[in-house]
């Protein structure tokens, strides 16, 4: 699918990192494989939310550059794979997109579905665990961190939240940024909103987090807060000051 001169899948930024700031960006890019032309959907469109999470991968290496921590980041589009789902998932390769249809998408094989699995999911899921992995033998403690960000309106409803902490089953490490974070005059926090965390319906976190006992968060930033340097830095500011708080709750120091 992706030919010689274009990205690869996923980008592996400090593997060889001690910190134990671990980063992850799912929705990192709004690219198509030019194999695919432009799935149907014009230019304005491909450069809106629905393509890809806008300014969390440059949040994500501000932050990597602060505290010399590894990330992984996708290299394509989630209208072309989301890789923050499940295979098995119906929008694994969305046909709709809020209300944005994906002609691209529509009656596509199992065979081509599972080339888009194969080129681009598969690398991506594979790169974190095995680094993930050799962490481990390291002996390297791990605070996973899954960066995203969110439209401000959907579907005609505005959110109100500025930034939000997304968890499951394990919340120290949402609780503790959500406390800090709250603390903030004017900052509007949100806690599993617009969003909730779940097994079925994320596979980052509770696959390669969750399901091994790592503590972690997913970090959703409503995207005109961080769709300009200033803003960008601003957050990874404020995560900065905060996840070395949040890691010591749960026995790590950044």
């Amino acid at each position: 699918m992706l030919r010689d001169h274009e990205p690869p899948a996923f980008t592996l930024e400090r593997a060889d990192s001690d910190c134990a700031l671990f980063l992850t960006c799912d929705h990192a890019s709004a690219r198509i494989p030019e194999a695919l032309g432009d799935l149907g959907v014009c230019a304005a469109e491909r450069e809106r939310h629905i393509a890809w999470d806008i300014g969390a991968l440059a949040v994500a290496r501000l932050l990597s550059a602060r505290f010399n921590a590894t990330l992984i980041h996708s290299g394509y589009s989630r209208l072309v794979i989301d890789c923050n789902r499940h295979c098995a998932r119906a929008d694994l390769v969305p046909e709709i997109s809020e209300y944005t249809e994906v002609p691209g998408n529509r009656d596509l094989s199992e065979e081509a579905r599972r080339l888009r699995i194969e080129t681009l999911w598969q690398p991506y899921h594979e790169a974190i665990a095995g680094t993930l992995a050799a962490r481990a033998a390291r002996g390297l403690p791990t605070l996973f961190v899954s960066m995203h960000s969110f439209t401000p309106v959907y579907k005609g409803e505005a959110r109100p939240w500025q930034i939000a902490m997304l968890s499951n089953r394990d919340r120290r490490v949402a609780e503790v940024l959500l406390r800090e974070l709250g603390n903030e005059p004017g900052l509007c926090v949100g806690d599993n909103i617009p969003y909730r965390l779940t097994d079925e319906g994320d596979y980052g976190v509770p696959v390669h987090a969750e399901r091994v006992g790592l503590p972690h968060v997913l970090v959703e930033i409503r995207q005109n807060e961080i769709d300009n340097e200033a803003g960008q830095q601003a957050y990874a500011e404020r995560l900065a000051r905060t996840l070395p708080i949040a890691a010591q709750a749960v026995g790590l120091t950044l």
